[in-house]
């Protein structure tokens, strides 16, 4: 199946997301953030980009940036193979570290683009490494409060006020507000279960010794229960279809 066309951004800005292979952890330590910072601020000169925001987490990593003179998909390749490069000198390791090509979603507006560096400067706070977006060095949000080494901070500063005293202090109070409900591109850990798993989940439900015994039940109780077993995480269709014999069209229907 052919891949779908990324969403091409009208204002050139995208929210990028880019995970470890296998939920791997892309940051052993600190000199492995260091390093992809500083990947970023040598594109940051051969591409024309601009940064707005930036969060690495342990196997994964936010970015906020606006294309210029080449397009996203080529700045993440430049950035992702002088890294990966790297990374597997270090730990004398081969192949691919990030999974396979990285997300992203078009920013088109200015109220957005203030939501989503926020969910950004938040991620740390509500993965509980944090209790103060403050107090995480490896995102952007110190860099608005300090000196910009990396990111371009007047464009979003500029947004809240002409004032640079006005604007950092409406930066902090729109950045510490809870946000909770703010919906971005998010880091979702992928769970999957093994067929004995559902199997034992299956028959526990169904009240059944063997999962394909659910064949024979009346049609009502029979879509009852397939559509409780699908709302458990990391079951999916085809392997409540494969393991119960019932088609998998029938099992999405019920």
């Amino acid at each position: 199946m052919a891949r779908q066309a990324r969403e091409k951004s009208e204002s050139g800005i995208y929210h990028i997301l880019l995970r470890g292979i296998n939920r791997q952890i892309i940051f052993e330590d600190n000199e492995d953030k260091l390093k992809f910072l500083e990947c970023l601020c040598h594109y940051k000169t051969v591409c024309s980009y601009e940064l707005y925001g930036y969060c690495l987490m342990d196997n994964h990593i936010h970015l906020l940036i606006r294309e210029s003179k080449e397009d996203i998909g080529v700045i993440m390749k430049r950035i992702g193979v002088r890294y990966v490069a790297w990374y597997n000198r270090k730990y004398s390791r081969c192949g691919h570290l990030f999974q396979d090509r990285f997300q992203s979603e078009a920013v088109e507006d200015e109220a957005y683009l203030l939501v989503v560096l926020r969910y950004i400067h938040q991620n740390p706070v509500k993965a509980g490494i944090v209790n103060d977006i403050a107090d995480y060095w490896s995102s952007s949000h110190c860099e608005y409060n300090n000196t910009s080494r990396l990111i371009d901070s007047e464009y979003i500063l500029g947004m809240l006020s002409n004032n640079k005293e006005k604007a950092r202090k409406r930066y902090i109070e729109f950045m510490n507000d809870t946000a909770e409900n703010d919906k971005c591109l998010e880091y979702e850990e992928q769970i999957t279960l093994r067929d004995e798993e559902v199997k034992a989940l299956i028959k526990k439900s169904a009240n059944v010794k063997t999962a394909v015994e659910i064949q024979t039940m009346q049609r009502s109780q029979r879509d009852a229960l397939l559509r409780e077993i699908k709302t458990i995480q990391g079951i999916s269709t085809r392997q409540i279809a494969r393991l119960t014999g019932i088609s998998q069209s029938v099992v999405a229907r019920a």
